[in-house]
């Protein structure tokens, strides 16, 4: 099995996420429902919700309490790593990810590729 990192991008506000705090509390059992699902198939590694603030270290120094966002104001607000056969799978319980009922959101996957073991 092929493990698979899930980037969660959605939309930001000047100083925060767009989601408040009621959006999140009603979103909460549509995400356990989604993780559970991939959990109950053995496919769950890890995945977690990413704070707002963020250091950004670059060869120009250290920006801090701003995370990196892109020219429309998306930026990553979780992730997901998972184990599948096939990054169709993947793709497919993609389609139903709570995220994407948000406007500019979307979900990414990236193969991971293992570290050689010596």
């Amino acid at each position: 099995m092929t493990e698979y990192l899930l980037l969660f991008r959605n939309a930001s506000a000047e100083n925060g996420y767009l989601a408040t705090s009621q959006d999140m509390a009603e979103d909460m059992p549509k995400w356990q429902a989604w993780i559970g699902n991939i959990a109950m198939q053995g496919n769950l590694v890890t995945t977690a919700p990413v704070r707002y603030d963020a250091s950004i270290i670059s060869n120009e120094g250290i920006v801090k309490d701003k995370p990196y966002k892109e020219a429309n104001s998306v930026l990553v607000s979780g992730f997901l790593i998972c184990k599948a056969d096939n990054i169709e799978q993947v793709e497919e319980w993609s389609k139903t990810c709570p995220i994407l009922k948000y406007p500019d959101s979307s979900v990414e996957i990236r193969p991971l590729i293992p570290f050689p073991s010596n």
